[in-house]
């Protein structure tokens, strides 16, 4: 069968970033074009001649020495001499963060950063944008298999080989540049959108993850006060079906409208100039929703990531509506066993866990043994069964005595653990809401005065730590504590 695709583009070299980047965004927008007007000719009754097929952008950069560089960031190195490489997609999304990649290797090891076309195929899928509509029923009356004329997702370029650490490239490489292919990314931008009703476009660069939804509630409250109050950092406020309410600095306003039912996990975002805001996912209850979320936000490279819920006190000192500051996890969410082995240990990042203890500080308005007396810094055990009360009491007991954990819930290990994974800063603040070891359970009539303040409280306080963490620089952020042996380039 003839193959259709466009003229090839050579290979270009630049030493500067932002032509680098233009290059990748001629190719990835000229090629999902030629994908796209043959399936648009193809619902005029137009039937391609031949498979169509276009091909992702390819970025390549080649180290031919060991020595080391001087740069406290930990990421920008090119670990071993030889050919690195990695797909590209999304020019316009990652503008920045690639423009970012490209000057820091540039500054690192010199030469040159080589653009040109790949061999992996552009599914018809990701050539279309997310908002792109499709008829279907006249596609469905042509009566010919679109996957005898386009190129579908191949899951073999859609694995997380390399983030694992479990890719093994040939000797001499190429060696993998970043730790996504470009179909990896593309099938979580959709994934995004489908789970979360915003555009991927809308995610912030510092997360707050919750599994309550007044939380959300709360946050809404907040983000829309203070785009009325014309908060001088936040730009506008987007919530699912990219509605956006815009700040009253440039003349307010809302646009676009509700989706008809509420997206799975819904993110809330507060946009911030170049990423700098804040973007708030309700995930729901469970690890496996917390391990699907963070598996897609992963490819938009956020600067941290952060647990704010509620758990399980698990000693009788505790108060309902104490805090938990998690230094440690009890990994027993199994969702991750095949990509984290359990030996591996997640550390507790030092900057992360000050920023929210300086934030609990700020919000409470405490200090020193005060602050003491309301959080309790410690081991989190996270669970997949939310019915663990009902196992063995001595077993259960011994086991959680045994890891010295202070709490217990079923996300906060997986969201800190899928940090260490892909590399991106992560903590958990929790709020305890019940004590089930010593029989206060989750009753109605059982929450305090104390317990109401403190759960008011703990958004304000997850906020604060963001923006706490948003003004650090990226080479204190980013831990050296996340990168492995033979590191990506990429951040």
């Amino acid at each position: 069968m003839t193959t259709l695709t466009p003229p090839r583009l050579d290979k270009r070299s630049f030493t500067d970033p932002a032509e680098a980047w233009a290059h990748v965004a001629q190719i990835y927008h000229r090629n999902c074009e030629f994908i796209r007007g043959h399936l648009e000719a193809l619902t005029n009754g137009i039937v391609p001649e031949g498979r169509v097929r276009a091909f992702y952008p390819q970025v390549e950069v080649r180290s031919t020495s060991y020595s080391k560089h001087e740069s406290t960031l930990p990421y920008g190195y090119l670990h071993t001499p030889g050919l690195y490489r990695t797909t590209v997609t999304a020019p316009d999304l990652f503008r920045g963060y690639l423009q970012e990649q490209f000057a820091v290797i540039l500054k690192n090891h010199g030469g040159t950063i080589d653009v040109g076309e790949s061999e992996t195929p552009i599914p018809l899928h990701f050539a279309l944008g997310p908002r792109d509509h499709v008829d279907g029923a006249t596609l469905n009356a042509l009566d010919v298999p679109l996957r005898d004329l386009f190129d579908a997702p191949d899951l073999a370029n859609t694995d997380d080989e390399i983030a694992n650490g479990t890719y093994v490239p040939p000797r001499g490489g190429p060696y993998p540049l970043s730790a996504f292919t470009a179909p990896r990314v593309d099938y979580s931008l959709f994934r995004l959108a489908h789970y979360t009703g915003t555009d991927a476009e809308h995610f912030q660069n510092f997360v707050i993850f919750t599994n309550y939804q007044f939380y959300i509630d709360e946050f809404c409250r907040i983000a829309k006060g203070w785009m009325s109050e014309k908060h001088p950092h936040y730009q506008r406020f987007i919530e699912p079906g990219n509605v956006a309410t815009d700040n009253m600095l440039t003349g307010g306003g809302i646009t676009g409208n509700p989706p008809p039912r509420i997206p799975q996990m819904p993110a809330y975002h507060l946009v911030g100039e170049g990423g700098r805001g804040i973007t708030m996912v309700n995930i729901g209850v469970g690890p496996s929703n917390a391990k699907t979320i963070t598996d897609h936000i992963a490819v938009l490279r956020p600067h941290a990531w952060i647990m704010l819920g509620h758990c399980a006190g698990l000693r009788n000192s505790q108060e309902l509506g104490d805090y938990v500051l998690a230094h440690a996890y009890v990994r027993e969410d199994h969702v991750l066993d095949a990509d984290l082995p359990l030996s591996v240990p997640i550390p507790a990042l030092a900057e992360v866990q000050v920023a929210l203890e300086q934030a609990v500080e700020e919000i409470t308005q405490t200090e020193g043994i005060e602050t003491k007396k309301i959080m309790r810094t410690g081991t989190v055990a996270t669970f997949d069964n939310r019915n663990w009360e009902l196992w063995d009491q001595v077993a259960i007991t011994r086991q959680l005595s045994q890891s010295r954990a202070v709490a217990l819930d079923m996300e906060s290990a997986t969201i800190a653990a899928n940090g260490f994974r892909f590399r991106v800063p992560y903590g958990t603040l929790l709020c305890v809401s019940d004590k089930p070891l010593h029989g206060e359970l989750k009753l109605p009539g059982m929450a305090s005065d104390f317990y109401r303040t403190q759960v008011n409280r703990h958004l304000q306080v997850g906020l604060r730590a963001m923006e706490i963490l948003r003004d650090q620089p990226a080479e204190r952020l980013h831990s050296r504590k996340l990168r492995s042996f033979a590191e990506t380039a990429f951040q």
